[in-house]
């Protein structure tokens, strides 16, 4: 087994991966394990056949997500990453995530569904950007990996401040 999702896949690793290639490989490789297809297998067949199951899976859901898989590919680099693990971040971030948060907070109390709508497009506007940025950078092998660390911590605060926005969308619809 490997610890490297890249290869459990066996697709190529970039972080600007093609979802739908990922997830006709997940597929293609879920099929191929499943414990139907080893019914008939010796113990240690299926054994080994449920294990890479599992291994597959957990590729899967690490590659699909933007911050999982950067920090799949920072490993590779043998870099480690992670919560606490990136340099801070800048103040004029901090305070963009604040002044949001604030936002949200008003909208929650406000059941505004425009303004709410306006905000999650303007934080995945710059999720994209931030996305783009990184994909620069993981595509120049000569980078160094702090100014990557950087961009993490600055996707990780925006898919944070997505998944709070989303809760209070689902709970406003």
């Amino acid at each position: 087994m490997t610890s490297d999702p890249f290869e459990a896949l066996g697709v190529e690793p970039v972080f600007n991966l093609d979802l739908a290639l990922l997830e006709q490989r997940h597929r293609d490789l879920s099929r191929t394990l499943h414990p139907d297809r080893h019914a008939v297998s010796g113990a240690a067949e299926r054994r080994r056949a449920l294990g890479r199951a599992i291994e597959v899976n957990e590729a899967f859901r690490q590659l699909k997500d933007p911050v999982r898989r950067a920090e799949a590919l920072l490993a590779r680099r043998g870099v480690q990453s992670g919560e606490g693990k990136e340099p801070p971040a800048p103040p004029a971030l901090l305070m963009e995530v604040m002044e949001r948060r604030e936002a949200l907070a008003e909208i929650r109390l406000s059941k505004d569904q425009v303004a709410l709508g306006r905000l999650i497009a303007e934080v995945e506007q710059d999720e994209r950007r931030v996305r783009a940025e990184l994909d620069r950078q993981f595509a120049d092998a000569q980078l160094d990996s702090v100014e990557i660390l950087k961009k993490l911590g600055q996707l990780r605060y925006y898919r944070r401040f997505l998944d709070e926005a989303q809760a209070i969308a689902d709970d406003l619809f």
